[in-house]
């Protein structure tokens, strides 16, 4: 299952594809690895990328969307800490079981819906609201 960028997930914000971008590069890094038989040396450097970059990614997002008073910045801002949560849960998860089939799978499908449905469902419209400032 590859995960790949495709031009239709673009949000019309540069700096927001861009980090969307290395999130797909990542993530499909981890379902390559899966595929490989490598997920239990790759999981634990997915989860730290996750952690890190992911806060990055929300502050600069939710930095953004207060720049022009988006409308729905406080309904991103709870989507983003519910990922972060169940990013905790899953890494707790991991620690706990260490890296088996159900980590490996949840934690993929997880973030591919979050990707996927995320970003074309709310962060289109950021830019759809940008768009229209101009």
């Amino acid at each position: 299952m590859a995960l790949l960028w495709t031009k239709n997930l673009e949000v019309g914000v540069d700096l927001i594809d861009q980090q969307h971008k290395k999130w797909f590069e990542k993530a499909d890094q981890l379902f390559e690895a899966g595929k490989s038989g490598k997920s239990k040396e790759y999981i634990v450097k997915m989860f730290d990328f996750l952690d890190e970059y992911t806060r990055t990614h929300f502050k600069d997002e939710e930095r953004y969307m207060q720049s022009i008073n988006y409308p729905e910045l406080s309904s991103q801002k709870q989507m983003h800490e519910g990922f972060i949560k169940k990013l905790k849960e899953l890494r707790s998860e991991y620690e706990k079981d260490g890296v088996n089939l159900t980590v490996i799978l949840n934690s993929n499908q997880f973030i591919l819906d979050w990707l996927t449905k995320h970003i074309s469902q709310a962060d289109k419209k950021i830019g759809e609201f940008a768009k229209n400032l101009k």
